[in-house]
């Protein structure tokens, strides 16, 4: 098997599940110079920093609530799974920002005002991690996500 790596940022992908999912995009918003491509699952964009940082003081919440809607578009392409049944963390903090579903809603809806390149796949009766759809769903991601960039770069 050989393997070709690339530096082309439009060759180069991160893919992560709940605070992976959000380590992902973050790793992509921060360095589209080194990743362009994004794949998640049950991506954790709710208020689980810490140590706090002033510059986001909601967390990976401020994605959807602040940096996306408030910063020019960057050359990413998105894909979002989440499932119905995600997490919900009511106790944590009574800030509003501990919901999973609610904050992959809120994270497609921003992509999609913006005019991102993204998919948001909402999966009925599945819990964190989409476990029990995540094999029905994850070829057709990693198609989706690969779609347009040449397969003989």
């Amino acid at each position: 098997c050989r393997v070709h790596l690339t530096k082309d940022p439009d060759g180069r992908a991160v893919m992560g599940n709940s605070s992976g999912g959000s380590a992902a995009l973050i790793m992509a918003w921060y360095r589209t110079d080194l990743y362009q491509r994004v794949l998640t699952t049950s991506a954790t964009f709710v208020n689980q920093q810490w140590p706090f940082d002033p510059k986001t003081p909601g967390g990976a919440w401020d994605f959807h609530e602040n940096l996306i809607p408030n910063s020019p578009r960057k050359p990413l392409r998105i894909f979002l799974a989440v499932g119905d049944r995600d997490n919900f963390n009511p106790n944590v903090m009574r800030d509003g920002m501990h919901d999973w579903v609610e904050a992959n809603h809120r994270m497609a809806k921003v992509l999609k005002a913006k005019g991102y390149d993204y998919q948001y796949l909402f999966c009925q009766n599945s819990g964190h991690s989409v476990r029990n759809a995540r094999a029905q769903f994850l070829p057709h991601a990693l198609e989706w996500v690969w779609h347009g960039y040449p397969s003989g770069k």
